[in-house]
């Protein structure tokens, strides 16, 4: 008979463990595509039950749930809301909590838009400017206020935005979306304090050049190829480089990580 070493039951202990994110219900803002794409799938394979919210493209929404609700079927539902119209957030959150029946315990905003002209700020019309500020900014605050209400009354939870390195990169041509992306990041430092006792932390992901369909939109292959000559490892991020962060904030082991904006950007900037 093979006596079990130490080694083979800490193994089964683990492999025993639920995974980290299992029974919590979370939003992902802009999931049909993208980064908020691999956030919802990643955070669907810890456990979690997974609101796929979606502005225009319902068939990539539903096949990101379907996905999702293959491995764990009523793991996923789509929502379309527009995250600049406080309506459409209330019943975002609304229809989250009516399908899982427990309250939110993660809000992760990866909804945003970009100037795919990359105008100055001389140059970027009224137009273009407003469009940019009212999804990234006005947007992350509607979803901060209507999470940071809903989760105090769950007992806790984790509210994560999305930034970008251009903040601290500030590069030409980019002013408008820089801008919109500051702002968020002000408002995560400042929330996380205003949260102080309710058991929420508020933190922030900064990707750098990440090869979707937003950031490739509009470049050259000599604007991509300078973005790669940046780059110390020598390629664009992938959407699976962002995702993990976000899991690992979302779940217990990034308890005492509050009011930070992480970089995840290989050393771009």
């Amino acid at each position: 008979m093979t006596t079990p070493t130490a080694a083979t039951t800490s193994s089964a202990k683990h492999h025993l463990l639920p995974p980290p994110l299992q029974g919590r219900a979370a939003i992902v803002t802009g999931s049909s595509r993208g980064i908020g794409r691999a956030i919802a799938l990643h955070l669907a394979s810890l456990g979690a039950k997974v609101v796929v919210n979606y502005t225009a493209n319902s068939a990539q929404a539903e096949a990101v749930a379907a996905e999702i609700n293959t491995s764990n079927p009523g793991s996923a539902i789509v929502v379309r809301a527009n995250v600049s119209d406080p309506a459409d957030v209330r019943s975002l959150f609304d229809a989250a909590e009516e399908a899982f029946r427990s309250p939110i315990h993660i809000m992760v905003n990866s909804a945003a838009i970009t100037d795919p002209k990359s105008s100055a700020i001389a140059d970027i019309s009224l137009q273009d400017f407003d469009r940019i500020i009212c999804v990234n900014t006005r947007g992350a605050f509607l979803c901060c206020k209507e999470a940071a209400n809903r989760l105090k009354r769950g007992g806790g939870g984790r509210i994560i935005l999305l930034s970008s390195s251009l903040v601290i990169a500030l590069r030409p041509n980019f002013g408008a979306y820089t801008a919109s992306k500051a702002a968020v990041e002000a408002m995560i430092k400042i929330l996380a304090k205003e949260l102080k006792g309710t058991q929420i932390t508020v933190n922030g992901v900064a990707p750098g050049p990440i090869a979707t369909e937003m950031f490739l939109e509009g470049r050259s292959e000599d604007d991509i190829k300078r973005a790669v000559d940046m780059c110390p490892l020598g390629r664009l991020g992938e959407t699976g480089d962002v995702a993990p962060v976000i899991g690992f904030l979302a779940s217990d082991a990034g308890e005492w990580i509050n009011g930070q904006i992480i970089l995840v950007n290989g050393g771009c900037v």
